[in-house]
């Protein structure tokens, strides 16, 4: 079976699309996936799952220098808060059917997990802490922004 990607560009945020991914249902149950060049920009180098948030808690709040990310909520719901340096945009991300594809030098902020959010995060990259840009001000600094 071939898939169809549907991709949208978010509003404001530059770069920044939401992926529309296949659910496959029968009666075993529900499947999603994602497929490079149908649906994922890059290959991924790693991923990891983002479980039990405590309420009110915020993950993220960085830009990567050239790591590609893609975000899945698998279960639950997540607010992604997306920015260019010059616009931001909040996306909900709450059925494995939608993913979120963040470039490199977007500042992204995952808050409002719910209690039963599971996050998973495909990357471009293997982990590289000097590829990380955690303070706001660096970030807008580097796109020669004030």
């Amino acid at each position: 079976m071939k898939s169809t990607q549907a991709s949208h560009s978010l509003a404001t945020v530059s770069s920044v699309r939401l992926v529309e991914l296949p659910i496959i249902t029968d009666p075993r149950g529900s499947l999603s996936f994602a497929e490079y060049g149908d649906h994922l920009p890059f290959i991924p180098r790693r991923y990891f799952v983002v479980f039990d948030v405590p309420a009110g808690k915020v993950r993220g709040a960085h830009a990567h220098r050239t790591t590609e990310q893609f975000l899945v909520c698998v279960k639950g719901s997540v607010s992604i808060i997306v920015d260019d340096g010059r616009n931001s945009e909040e996306v909900i991300l709450n059925s494995a059917a939608a993913g979120l594809y963040i470039p490199p030098n977007v500042w992204a902020t995952q808050q409002n997990y719910s209690t039963d959010a599971v996050l998973l995060v495909l990357s471009s990259s293997a982990y590289d802490p000097e590829e990380y840009i955690r303070e706001y001000k660096e970030f807008k600094s580097n796109l020669g922004l004030r």
